[in-house]
């Protein structure tokens, strides 16, 4: 009895710390009323599935979409909503100009009073079970209703949203072909809510081999991994940074990753990359520096401005949804996708104005307008189009029919995916 009585006055000793960091983190967010009054652009799906975790389905659907679009899925953070969340971060403003689908669970209060994602219950974290099965059966939803294509599903989450999007990418690896974890927590490093509360204002210490093991447990898949993207602020006082170092190990064993390929600097910020044995880019870690807890956002940057400041919304000069995007290739694959079928296009082979004009809601994604130390992206498009005309593949102005004989679609598919510029 003794011992109960300890574990109870601990557990409310963290517990008042976390409602109490958690009031001082909004009051160092502070956000207008115009984030809280706007008119919702999410619509609520019911009968998704049997739902054993009791969550609400919202989605965003633009109203025009490639054939089959990619998904993401977006989990909101304590004492947040769905609707508050896509607001915040920008993802259907983005789902608008690059056509993908965009579900966001909802938490119920019956669940948990903060709002909060069970990422740290057994039985909401494990495969086939409670809130993690909720959204799996989520995703398959809009596999089948919106068309999604499968190989193109990705998650992301803030804080519990964040440790949850780690949940997902743990249980059901092979549904995501990516992630972002943005102030969250490793899979497996809570199993009650006392250990939350330990997890994310204690440092701890686990090995990179115990991390990976505990992604390994949580299904019978073998590989390939998602890619993963870790955000963190370095001033962060709800959920400790180092969270995001153990992220980091987890994914790179996991990935049988050892130290990073590269390391630049963006806007003041650091991120660092890991790369496979082709080159490409499987994990990045950014430290968002005097950043405390919350969304990195960079509003008031033309094109780069992608979602609204407010509580856990902090505009430190990077847009996090932008370059997640990038990072999982959306900003180039749903466009190029549509851009293959008007390569053949007069307006597109007429020259440098005419390709500007036609290609520029694209490329103002594909082209970032961040600040990097290091080399600025290519002009995919430009280029795609130039060679085309060099190689008098493209056809002459006022042409009735088409003079190729070659099919240009799976050049350019093929083109890009060599240079790693489009997934598989």
């Amino acid at each position: 009895m003794a011992g109960l009585r300890k574990t109870l006055a601990r557990l409310e000793i963290l517990r008042s710390r976390f409602d109490a960091t958690l009031a001082r983190a909004r009051k160092m967010s502070p956000g207008s009323e115009a984030f809280h009054h706007r008119p919702t652009r999410l619509q609520e799906i019911a009968n998704f599935g049997a739902n054993p975790g009791n969550l609400r389905m919202l989605a965003y659907v633009p109203d025009r979409l490639p054939h089959r679009p990619a998904l993401v899925v977006a989990l909101h953070g304590c004492t947040q909503t769905a609707d508050g969340y896509d607001h915040g971060t920008g993802w259907s403003t983005l789902a608008d100009r690059l056509g993908f689908v965009v579900i966001y669970p909802e938490q119920q209060p019956s669940n948990n009073q903060h709002n909060c994602f069970s990422w740290f219950l057994p039985g909401d974290t494990a495969r086939e079970r409670g809130e993690a099965l909720s959204i799996r059966q989520m995703v398959e939803h809009a596999i089948v209703d919106f068309g999604v294509d499968h190989r193109r599903v990705f998650v992301t989450g803030l804080s519990a949203g964040g440790a949850m999007t780690s949940v997902m990418l743990a249980t059901y690896p092979e549904v995501f072909a990516g992630g972002a974890i943005i102030a969250g927590l490793p899979y497996g490093c809570a199993s009650s809510v006392e250990e939350a509360f330990e997890a994310m204002f204690q440092e701890r210490s686990s090995s990179a081999r115990a991390l990976g093991d505990r992604v390994r447990a949580a299904s019978r898949h073998h590989g390939p991994w998602p890619k993963v993207s870790i955000w963190h602020g370095s001033a962060d006082p709800m959920v400790k940074p180092s969270n995001a170092e153990d992220i980091v190990r987890q994914w790179a064993n996991v990935h049988g990753l050892s130290g990073p390929s590269h390391e630049q600097t963006i806007n003041g910020h650091v991120r660092r990359i890991w790369n496979d044995a082709s080159g490409n880019a499987i994990i990045e870690a950014f430290s968002i520096m005097g950043m405390t807890h919350g969304v990195p956002l960079a509003t008031g940057k033309g094109d780069e401005s992608c979602g609204a400041t407010g509580p856990y919304f902090l505009n430190v000069g990077i847009a996090s949804t932008n370059h997640i995007a990038r990072f999982w290739g959306l900003a180039i694959e749903d466009k190029t996708r549509s851009l293959i079928a008007e390569t053949m296009s007069p307006a597109f082979c007429a020259g440098s104005r005419e390709i500007d004009a036609a290609l520029e809601p694209a490329a103002a994604h594909v082209e970032s307008n961040e600040t990097y130390s290091g080399r600025r992206p290519l002009d995919v498009n430009a280029v795609i189009a130039a060679a085309f005309k060099a190689a008098g593949l493209c056809p002459p102005e006022n042409a009735n029919q088409d003079p190729v004989s070659v099919s240009p679609g799976p050049i350019i598919a093929a083109a890009l995916k060599a240079a790693r510029l489009l997934g598989k």
